[in-house]
């Protein structure tokens, strides 16, 4: 497992890039002292509240929570994350790597509270296991990774299968059991590709076949993962298959890389090899035929090559011995959350969820289920400003839909965090979503890091008076409509989703404060 670590751990350190760097562009929209939800006042309220309580409220920002120092956690993550590619300290930078997001996540609750926020803390809190205890490694004297880290790698992937299926059974929703949730779920999901208008456009029969092969994959795949060599490597191939088809389709962030990433301790070093072999044979034959002349020197180091003794390499016994409580932890913690995932927490001894609400707050030992329920219709929230309350300007988003003209686009593995929070939004109601009116705020404030969020501004830089927020009900268009219209959507107006905002109320009283009643 020498190698297939090794990889495992710089893909890794890749997608620990990629976060940082995606989240770091966001920075000051979302949590700057001018963005939607400042970090500065969350903990402000933690400080009046639960001072100190880094065990409820683990982050860095108790030391600071200003501008510079949150860009200074985004700059050192990405230092960190080259550290852990170039191979630098990699237990060390994991370490560093889990601590700097955690920090981020937990001040950006609104917008760092996905399920691959949480997949990637934990498969970074279990590298620091994984990875090897030394400053600089080298193949001559690299140890194989102590085999319990190795199978909590195992363990989380199939966690993250498994559950992920199993939510879809237990919640009781028509849309799966009967396998007709991909007939909604291209159209309804977060950020379409434009392959996933495709994808909905095929015939019924395809998509519920499309269904039951997902709960196959989900379901009974996983447990391949204890049945052998054999058994493991066909598991990667479908986790692997399933998680591009799924990418190709939608766009998750970072989220079908790291699944992706997870399925590699499934394999070995015989298999990882094994391209790498043949590939070398080759260029062994061109190099014969090109450089005849050297051809006695090639076969007689090949000759002394193959005679020569493999180097036995052992696990670290420190690294070993260290693993084993941090296994018994997840194995209880995951246990636990998943008996109460089927029975329900009613039915669970309360040391053992006291156990579970102690590790909670560090993100670091998860449940987990993707779309429990399918989303069977696709509400988006349109956002118009006006200077008079009369003529209005629309608002356009980045990534999410908006102009019906507009195809679909891939923007994996960047995670948009407003535009996909804009979906959860358009889910419930105006008064569930404080952070929105807050983001409204900010749009009559013209605050210019939450407009860089944002495609446009259509006030070029001069506030408006007046913001209002309405529903729309989006669907795909079909082939004949794209073909005639030019368009991927269509859409139909449902409701107000917010009353209409002003800078100042309608009286003309002169007050500056935000007035965030109806106009009316």
């Amino acid at each position: 497992m020498v190698r297939t670590r090794w990889i495992f751990l710089r893909g890794l350190a890749a997608i620990f890039l990629i976060a940082f760097v995606s989240l770091w562009s966001q920075v000051d929209g979302l949590i700057g002292s001018h963005g939607i939800l400042p970090a500065a006042e969350l903990m402000n309220q933690a400080a009046d509240r639960i001072p100190g309580r880094i065990d409820i409220l683990p982050t860095l920002a108790w030391f600071s929570s200003g501008d510079v120092f949150l860009h200074a956690l985004c700059a050192s993550g990405v230092l960190a994350s080259l550290a852990a590619l170039a191979g630098i300290a990699e237990s060390l930078s994991f370490f560093v790597l889990w601590v700097l997001y955690l920090s981020l996540a937990v001040v950006s609750s609104e917008f760092l509270s996905f399920q691959w926020d949480n997949l990637l803390l934990e498969t970074g809190f279990l590298a620091v296991f994984f990875a090897p205890c030394r400053w600089r490694p080298r193949w001559t004297q690299e140890r194989i990774p102590p085999i319990v880290s190795l199978w909590l790698l195992r363990w989380l992937l199939f966690r993250l299968m498994f559950e992920s299926g199993l939510v879809k059974l237990l919640s009781g929703d028509p849309a799966w059991r009967d396998l007709t949730a991909l007939q909604y779920h291209f159209e309804t999901q977060p950020l379409p590709t434009w392959l996933g208008w495709y994808a909905h456009q095929l015939q019924s029969a395809v998509l519920k076949g499309t269904t039951g092969a997902m709960f196959a994959i989900e379901l009974v795949v996983p447990f391949f993962i204890f049945l052998g060599r054999s058994f493991r490597l066909a598991a990667a191939l479908f986790f692997i298959g399933f998680q591009i088809i799924i990418g190709a389709t939608g766009n998750y962030g970072f989220f079908n890389l790291l699944t992706i990433l997870l399925c590699l301790p499934l394999l070995d070093d015989d298999f990882i090899e094994a391209p790498g072999r043949f590939i070398l044979r080759l260029w062994r034959k061109m190099r014969q035929k090109l450089r005849k002349r050297f051809a006695q020197e090639e076969v007689s180091e090949t000759q002394s090559r193959a005679v020569r003794a493999p180097r036995k390499l052992r696990s670290s016994r420190l690294a070993s011995v260290m693993s084993i409580p941090l296994a018994a932890l997840v194995i209880i913690v995951s246990g636990t959350e998943m008996v109460r995932l089927t029975i329900g927490r009613a039915a669970m001894p309360g040391f053992l969820v006291d156990i579970v609400e102690a590790v909670s707050p560090f993100r670091s030992i998860n449940r987990y289920g993707l779309f429990a329920v399918m989303t069977t219709h696709r509400p988006e929230l349109v956002v118009e400003g006006s200077w008079d309350g009369l003529t209005w300007k629309e608002y356009e988003f980045k990534w999410k839909p908006g102009s019906l003209a507009q195809p679909p686009r891939f923007v994996e593995p960047h995670m948009p965090r407003l535009d996909w929070q804009m979906w959860f939004a358009a889910l419930g109601r105006c008064e569930h979503n404080p952070w929105f009116q807050r983001f409204e705020e900010k749009l009559l404030e013209g605050s210019p890091p939450v407009l860089g969020l944002l495609k446009n501004d259509p006030f070029a830089g001069q506030s408006p008076n007046f913001i209002r927020t309405d529903v729309y009900e989006y669907h795909f268009t079909d082939p004949a409509a794209k073909s005639q219209q030019g368009t991927w959507w269509r859409r139909e107006y449902r409701s107000p989703y917010c009353p209409m905002t002003a800078k100042t109320p309608i009286d003309g009283s002169g007050q500056k404060d935000l007035y965030l009643g109806p106009t009316e």
